[in-house]
């Protein structure tokens, strides 16, 4: 080795260190009239939270309240989408409704077993929200009765990947108005008329 080159020093990390993450700088304060990407979570400027759908439905509820998020994507050792949980679902009927159809204690609930899954979850397309501005994406939300709403790109292969996340608390935050979105059992292909 090169006399030129000298060894750094180790110091033992201190307790309580948490990491950095990039963040997501989106405007205080938007209109209807702005472009809908100054609402959406860009998740190419910051990392999507994820769990593995054999976690427990408190670690997904510790995991959103110290990552301030509501929505988690569910991923597989792969990174592939398996479905989402959001603190709806966790605090919602959907608990409840599992236990009386299998039995069994709230802790033996996997967030598996309540998660919307991947072949449900409806999605916005990039190019589109491209074009929109936030109040496209607010009356989108109202009509399919939707806290949250994902937004797919397209990789090097052409597969779909998940782009962004719309959420109604954050658009409501940055609008300055509370965006009421009341969660009906419409499909995205039932409102279009498909």
């Amino acid at each position: 080795m090169s006399e030129n080159y000298n060894p750094m020093s180790y110091a033992y990390l201190e307790s309580g260190v948490t990491y950095r993450r990039p963040p997501q700088r989106l405007p205080d304060r938007v209109k209807l009239t702005s472009p809908a990407t100054d609402v959406m979570t860009d998740l190419t400027k910051v990392a999507g939270m994820t769990m593995g759908p054999c976690a427990g439905l408190d670690a997904a509820h510790q995991r959103m309240v110290a990552s301030g998020v509501r929505l988690l994507m569910v991923a597989d050792q792969q990174n592939n989408i398996l479905g989402i949980i959001t603190s709806t679902d966790l605090s919602g009927d959907r608990p409840l409704k599992y236990l009386q159809e299998v039995g069994g204690k709230r802790e033996d609930i996997f967030i598996r077993d309540i998660m919307t899954p991947q072949e449900k979850l409806e999605v916005l397309s990039i190019a589109d929200v491209e074009r929109a501005h936030v109040g496209d994406v607010v009356a989108t939300m109202k009509t399919v009765g939707r806290q949250h709403a994902l937004v797919v790109d397209t990789d090097a292969d052409g597969n779909q990947v998940i782009r962004g996340i719309f959420s109604a608390k954050q658009i409501g935050m940055q609008l300055g108005e509370s965006i009421d979105t009341i969660e009906i059992a419409k499909t995205f292909a039932e409102v279009v008329g498909r």
